[in-house]
């Protein structure tokens, strides 16, 4: 009879309570936490990031598309603006026009979410073992390590995808194939330099922002307080990193032989080159392409990627450990349980 209560009072407040201050801010919650060990917060921190990232990269998709196309060389003597490539997308293409490559975003970002998210998490937590190490720059580190290990599969995922929302016919497996084909494996990597180049102060800018308003905040955000401090973060490394994106851009979309419709894609031998054609034939507001959406996009996406990193993460360590403290309480349940 106390064996069963035992069994089933722990499965009535499953859903609950994590959201609440009362709760996450217990000791008991706080000294469960700080018991678990590096690689147990990298793993949550991975679930906890592969989901938010399918999910956050799929409801932006259509800003990323609008970004992409007025970045995209030749943009400015096709569309007038972002209303202007809204509704040209959607005359020609329809709402599905809006979410071309996205498969390949839905694949890309789960795993390249995980593993930032896992790094970052693994990152935190292993610097802030090391008692010589200061404590302001574990956030900085963390991202910094998260953006290069995600890099190497975020790279070819928005190769593919920004080929797509520039006007490559096909899925996107026959995209990934073209490419393939012309170049190879490295040519999955076009733009990979500036990619790191735009991901890693990015990166660390819009990790470091928001575990430092974080930390002003509270250790553990309400949904809101994610929002909030997602937003700034974004917004904030947007608005500083778009001249490197741009740059991204034009290298990922550059054409090898495909047809690109109205959008002459030059071809740049590397980011320096990239640069003075960009100065050359723009000047500097050529560095601004695309900033209007981009902020906009990044402070949509790191607030709502950042609520549903932190809704998730919070979600699967709570189930976790109210299971560890179970069996810590009462370690013969579990074995009873499956007997019984």
């Amino acid at each position: 009879m106390s064996i069963q209560s035992k069994i089933k009072n722990p499965e009535k407040p499953m859903f609950p309570n994590w959201l609440k201050p009362s709760t996450r801010g217990s000791p008991a919650v706080h000294a469960l936490f700080k018991s678990l060990s590096v690689l147990e917060r990298a793993v949550i921190g991975a679930a906890a990031g592969g989901i938010a990232g399918a999910f956050t990269y799929v409801c932006l998709h259509p800003l990323d598309t609008i970004k992409t196309k007025l970045q995209t060389k030749g943009a400015s003597e096709i569309y007038k603006g972002a209303f202007d490539v809204i509704a040209k997308t959607f005359q020609n293409r329809g709402i599905l026009g809006f979410y071309s490559g996205v498969s390949a975003v839905i694949v890309g970002s789960t795993f390249s979410s995980a593993v930032y998210f896992g790094t970052c998490e693994f990152g935190k937590s292993f610097l802030s073992r090391i008692g010589n190490y200061p404590q302001v720059l574990i956030p900085p580190t963390a991202g910094a390590m998260g953006n290069i290990m995600s890099s190497a599969i975020m790279v070819p995922k928005e190769l593919i995808t920004q080929r797509m929302q520039a006007g490559a016919k096909g899925r996107s497996w026959e995209v990934l194939l073209r490419i393939l084909e012309k170049d190879g494996i490295l040519g999955l990597y076009a733009g990979y330099s500036a990619t790191l180049l735009r991901n890693l102060p990015a990166g660390v800018l819009s990790y470091s922002s928001f575990e430092y308003l974080k930390a002003a905040v509270l250790a553990f955000l309400e949904p809101f307080q994610s929002v909030i401090c997602g937003a700034l973060a974004g917004a904030i490394s947007a608005s500083l990193t778009t001249p490197l994106d741009v740059v991204k851009t034009r290298l990922m979309t550059q054409g090898h032989g495909e047809s690109m419709n109205k959008i002459a894609a030059a071809s740049y031998s590397g980011v320096s080159a990239m640069v003075k054609r960009i100065l050359k034939e723009e000047g500097w507001v050529g560095f601004t392409r695309g900033m209007g959406p981009r902020v906009f996009y990044s402070a949509c996406f790191s607030a709502i990627g950042y609520f549903a990193f932190e809704t998730a993460r919070l979600t699967i360590m709570d189930r976790y450990l109210k299971r560890k403290d179970l069996e810590a309480v009462d370690p013969v349940a579990s074995p009873v349980h499956q007997s019984g």
